[in-house]
């Protein structure tokens, strides 16, 4: 199934809803769009296989461009807006994309991309245009709104978010398939495991680049609901959007649901939720408190799956699971998990903590990259994407943290999950992170940096705030997973899906000990 399909039977149902303009895109219109867009790419030269990039915000032409990519068969690769130019170049450069798009919105990183992409031979701009960029509105407008003959689906080829380096192009293998006879694993798994259905209606908080969002989008255009697409998130305006669009379904991130328990009550609890039935979350641990309290809010309509952006395995768990196992992330649903010790390569005993691999699961490669690749998988073919958990006599999983955030303090190995966990709802805190700092003595000691609900008031207040932190942590956990010491700023480097780019954090430490050395 596709849009055409559902424009052909409903053509007036809404198919995109922008939640803060009110702006809907039916499916008939998103249809014909991602039509014309298709003609676009072929008369730009890219056959079926081909390559595309853009770099957009949660732009309304965001969903008909992906369609459009994917009617023509093309491999299309979406970018974070939120990149650095050296990010976007690398992105652009490496995936091999022939055609870019952008807005106006990035229109200072869009000059700067040209003489960094050599190897793109069109160049499109929304809202307006610059020097090298052709209008992406007058280019749409001239092509036919009738679809290509013969289509194949495209796919995506979506790079990891380089929370731990350069970011990594993950492409499943790509076959030309007839679009009539593609299928969406993703929207088999939203019917069979949250009921989704032609009639529900879906929020999407976070931003469309990333991976769960656009798939999960995709996908209810395959069913046939109605997305809702937030410019941007906000805790008291997704409340609202809830309200406003009777939003059956949303998929969010525990860092939303930290946001929206630290309103106010009287703002948290004035909007009319009762229209959700389905409240999915993923992409980092959730602290059991956050988890526990948003259940309790709003019934056990909540649940979580695990998986990459590599796709290959998944888990998936729902409230009562959860109850019953407090933390985990669920039971395999794709792929068997295999708990590793990396000391011994062997699976680790029930219960113990080692490097999570799937096998059996989908495959998958690092484009152009052949080294992590081959460094992501064991000689079995069993693959991971570099998490610590444990797996517990039930099958559930638990994760501890990415292998990469490990501290290693006085030879002790520690993970900073469990503190982060911990002073994320301590009431002063707004956002956390916990990081490894160089240290003359132990190699490394744990530090958190904070972003505080309010700024402390000069160095005192800032220093009782620090030791009020510290021996909150040390209430409840061993003294060397707590940290030494506490930073606070004003906000902390998050994408906007909520991924913490803790590597920034870290060579911010280890580059000034560097220099002083």
């Amino acid at each position: 199934m596709y849009p055409g399909v559902h424009a052909a039977a409903n053509p007036d149902k809404p198919a995109v809803i922008m939640a803060g303009s009110g702006e809907t895109i039916t499916y008939a219109r998103l249809d014909a769009e991602a039509n014309q867009v298709s003609r676009l790419f072929r008369e730009a030269g890219l056959a079926p296989g081909g390559h595309v990039a853009w770099c957009l915000e949660n732009h309304r032409n965001f969903l008909p461009l992906m369609w459009g990519a994917h009617y023509a068969g093309l491999i299309y690769t979406p970018i974070s807006s939120r990149l650095t130019t050296d990010e976007i170049a690398y992105i652009v450069d490496n995936s091999g994309a022939r055609v870019f798009i952008t807005s106006q919105y990035k229109a200072a990183q869009a000059a700067e991309l040209v003489d960094r992409t050599r190897r793109v031979e069109l160049r499109l701009m929304m809202d307006g245009v610059i020097d090298s960029y052709g209008s992406y509105e007058q280019a749409v407008a001239a092509m036919s709104p009738e679809p290509l003959e013969g289509r194949v689906a495209g796919t995506d080829m979506l790079y990891s978010s380089g929370t731990t380096g350069r970011p990594k192009g993950v492409l499943s293998a790509y076959e030309a398939v007839p679009i009539e006879e593609s299928e969406s694993a993703v929207a088999m798994m939203c019917v069979l495991l949250i009921a989704m259905s032609d009639k529900s209606v879906y929020l999407s908080p976070a931003p469309l680049y990333h991976g769960a969002p656009l798939r999960f989008t995709m996908a209810n255009h395959v069913i046939g609901s109605t997305a809702v697409i937030m410019e941007r998130f906000d805790a008291e305006q997704f409340l609202a959007a809830v309200e406003r669009y009777s939003v059956t379904h949303t998929q969010v991130v525990p860092t939303m649901f930290v946001r929206m328990l630290k309103l106010p009550d009287e703002r948290r609890l004035r909007y009319d939720l009762s229209s959700l039935t389905s409240v999915l979350h993923a992409a980092a641990p959730c602290p059991v408190e956050a988890k526990r309290r948003m259940i309790e809010w709003l019934g056990p309509i909540i649940s979580e799956y695990y998986a990459g952006t590599e796709g290959n395995g998944a888990t998936f768990c729902d409230s009562e699971q959860w109850l019953a196992h407090e933390g985990t992330v669920g039971v395999p649903i794709n792929g068997e998990v295999h708990i590793v010790d990396e000391s011994t390569g062997e699976e680790a005993p029930v219960g113990e903590e080692g490097v999570i691999y799937f096998g059996e699961g989908n495959t998958f490669e690092y484009h152009g990259d052949e080294e992590k690749t081959r460094n992501s998988r064991l000689p079995n073919g069993w693959s991971t994407i570099g998490d610590v958990g444990r797996v517990d006599s039930d099958g559930f999983l638990y994760l501890t943290d990415r292998k990469a955030y490990m501290i290693i303090s006085g030879g002790v190995n520690m993970y900073p999950q469990e503190a982060e966990n911990l002073l994320t709802m301590h009431p002063a805190v707004l956002d956390v992170a916990v990081i490894g700092v160089p240290d003359d003595d132990l190699g490394e000691v744990p530090k958190a940096v904070v972003q505080p609900m309010e700024m402390p008031d000069g160095e005192e207040a800032a220093s009782a705030l620090e030791r009020e932190l510290i021996d909150y942590c040390r209430a409840s956990l061993a003294s060397v997973k707590c940290p030494r010491t506490v930073d606070f700023r004003g906000e902390l480097p998050r994408d906007e899906t909520g991924k913490l780019y803790k590597r920034l954090l870290r060579d911010e430490f280890w580059q000034a000990q560097d220099r002083r050395i």
